[in-house]
């Protein structure tokens, strides 16, 4: 293996671990700071019930679905879940603000976005490695229109 051409499992799985290690920091600073009180607040403002089981809801899949990521396990799932909760986020504050976090705005979408499709791309590569080992499993080549019984 070469530094100057690694793995592309080198590559995923370094993503997976800082997509993971943001949820699950997001998460714990929440929880560590006691913002919960607040964001729980915010929710119920924007019409959501029990504001405050929801933030801690929330906290606990992230933190979860972070761990999952790290360990490499039910990785579609764990990024389902987490894309839910970036979406929600997206669509009850960051639209709002625009498309940029910082610079040229405040809070706005793109970090949420790239998230969005960071997970989308390893809950992709998670299903491709599924059918590439079932493949290596069961012999099966794809070269006739069908796999074998």
């Amino acid at each position: 293996m070469s530094l100057r051409h690694p793995p592309r499992w080198h590559a995923l799985t370094i993503l997976r671990g800082v997509v993971a290690l943001a949820f699950m920091a997001h998460a714990l600073v929440r929880l560590v700071s006691g913002s919960v009180p607040q964001f729980g607040a915010f929710l119920e403002r924007a019409g959501l019930p029990h504001g405050v089981m929801l933030v801690l809801a929330i906290s606990a899949i992230e933190v979860m679905g972070g761990g999952l990521l790290v360990l490499g396990l039910w990785v579609r799932w764990a990024c389902a879940a987490l894309a839910g909760i970036v979406v929600g986020g997206i669509v009850l504050i960051h639209a709002h603000n625009g498309w940029f976090v910082g610079e040229h705005g405040v809070g706005g979408m793109e970090y949420s976005v790239l998230l969005v499709a960071a997970l989308f791309a390893l809950a992709a590569e998670d299903a491709a490695g599924d059918r590439r080992a079932l493949r290596r499993q069961t012999g099966y080549s794809g070269a006739s229109t069908s796999p074998p019984d």
